[in-house]
């Protein structure tokens, strides 16, 4: 039987985010294991389109044949619901959810009360929904009518790299994320500075043109607080992995994660942890790995760096768990295998 989709993504597809590389990644195994996938781009500014974008996206999407197989991401879907109700009969629409539009960071009621609505109504007309973790199935269950049996949660994939030497002199903390509200770069700026009396390096490692003011409100901070020889923010890197090779502690304070794909890479690698309770992070991150705390606690989160910093010892322990939890962890042909499953029930 031949298999075949049409993959509708919104925005660049090579971005460096966490979404977009398990777009690439899935793309990539789906082909390897025999799909013919086509490409659909819907153009820029997605989940908040010009309406211009949003009318040229839904006549794209109107032009694919009857029966054909669509897998969307979310972060377009969630906005098409007036087009998907009208050709959910028409079309085999599966719906790749990362996280739900309506809890990122930054959102007035408004906004989030809107993304909640017409993301909802979006869901009720895709034949199936793909997410990347179980919190987010739990979300689209309880929050947004999803049947459960019409969920497959298809973990991400993580690549085998070397172990970080976790031998740094003074001790090395990086964070990686994209430079937004809801990374939480901020918190985790004060909190380095609740310890400035300790020694320590930090990088923090993220896009810097997805959301100018963020960056430049997060170089002001850094600045004021006097840490600009101590605080790097490097921008995009390659490979991420090579930056968490020479870490002794990741850190990143984010607000929220519809799974967090750097977490696992830094457990594969063996790095300690210090994260929050937030979204699918407590799903990811072992409690003998990580030390997590409630978001936006900015004295709590202070307060596990100070206790992996001053031991040494920990830090090796939760490296030795990291690990352990890391080796277990799917790979990207498991990724796709599951959603190839999902789909191939579809077809």
């Amino acid at each position: 039987m031949r298999r075949s989709l049409t993959f509708a993504y919104p925005g660049a597809l090579d971005l460096n985010t966490g979404g977009y590389a398990y777009d690439r990644r899935v793309i990539e195994k789906l082909r390897a294991s025999g799909w013919e996938v086509e490409l659909l781009g819907l153009g820029d500014g997605f989940p908040f389109p010009s309406a211009q974008t949003l009318a040229i996206a839904e006549r794209q999407l109107s032009a694919l044949m009857d029966d054909q197989l669509l897998l969307i991401d979310g972060l377009a879907y969630g906005v098409l619901d007036g087009w998907a109700r009208q050709h959910a009969q028409r079309l085999n629409i599966v719906a790749l959810v990362h996280h739900p539009l309506a809890l990122e960071t930054g959102l007035n009621e408004r906004r989030q009360q809107t993304l909640r609505a017409s993301e909802t109504a979006a869901l009720s007309a895709a034949r199936h929904v793909i997410v990347t973790s179980h919190a987010t199935a739990r979300e689209l269950v309880n929050r947004y009518g999803v049947a459960e049996a019409d969920i497959t949660v298809a973990l991400p994939g993580t690549d085998r790299a070397p172990p970080a030497k976790g031998d740094g002199e003074p001790p090395r903390i990086v964070s990686i994320g994209t430079l937004s509200p809801r990374k939480g770069h901020d918190v985790l700026i004060a909190a380095l500075k609740a310890n400035e009396d300790l020694a320590w390096q930090a990088r923090i490692v993220g896009n810097r043109h997805l959301d100018p003011n963020t960056a430049k409100t997060l170089e002001e901070q850094i600045e004021t607080l006097g840490l600009s020889d101590r605080i790097t923010l490097v921008g995009e890197c390659d490979d991420s992995r090579l930056e968490l090779a020479k870490a002794d502690i990741f850190a990143l304070a984010s607000r929220y994660e519809g799974y967090g794909m750097v977490f696992a890479e830094a457990l594969s690698q063996g790095l300690p942890i210090v994260a929050c309770h937030a979204g699918a992070v407590p799903d990811v991150v072992p409690d003998d790995a990580g030390i997590l705390v409630a978001v936006d606690d900015v004295a709590a989160f202070a307060t596990a760096l100070r206790r992996l910093l001053l031991s040494p010892q920990e830090r090796l322990e939760r490296a030795r768990a990291a690990a352990k939890a890391g080796a277990l962890l799917p790979s990207w042909e498991d990724t796709a295998a599951h959603i190839g499953q999902a789909l191939d029930k579809i077809l």
